[in-house]
């Protein structure tokens, strides 16, 4: 499964606003990942003073993962090329370059965010 920027955010915390369903499902699965895109939305949090993290953005990533034994998807061409071919459902381009790697991977994502359904990926709430 896939969590989103908030998702991981969230987990990162302590659980925060994941769903009990959710953190029990993160628990029972082995394929944790997030899309490297997720670095680039988080840097640019930090950097805009939207978010403030315990250490750099690259020094918490490298503990958040290794801590929740996450991996990190990369932005591969057919990644990339599918983000755009999307219906414009969903504006934001760091939502859609995750539901471009869920969709290929055939991932369900963990997100609250209703519209990842609309493109016919499982959800995670």
């Amino acid at each position: 499964m896939i969590l989103d920027t908030c998702a991981l955010l969230w987990l990162a915390e302590g659980g925060g606003s994941l769903s009990a369903g959710a953190l029990s499902r993160i628990g029972d699965t082995t394929e944790l990942y997030v899309c490297a895109i997720t670095g680039f939305e988080i840097g640019l949090k930090c950097r805009a003073g939207k978010l403030v993290l315990p250490a750099r953005p690259a020094e918490w990533f490298e503990t958040v993962l290794a801590h929740h034994g996450i991996e990190v998807l990369p932005l591969d061409l057919a990644t990339c090329v599918l983000a755009t071919e999307l219906p414009t459902i969903h504006a934001d381009p760091c939502d859609r370059f995750i539901i471009a790697a869920a969709r290929l991977r055939a991932l369900p994502v963990v997100t609250h965010d209703r519209r990842f359904k609309d493109y016919g990926i499982d959800v995670i709430g």
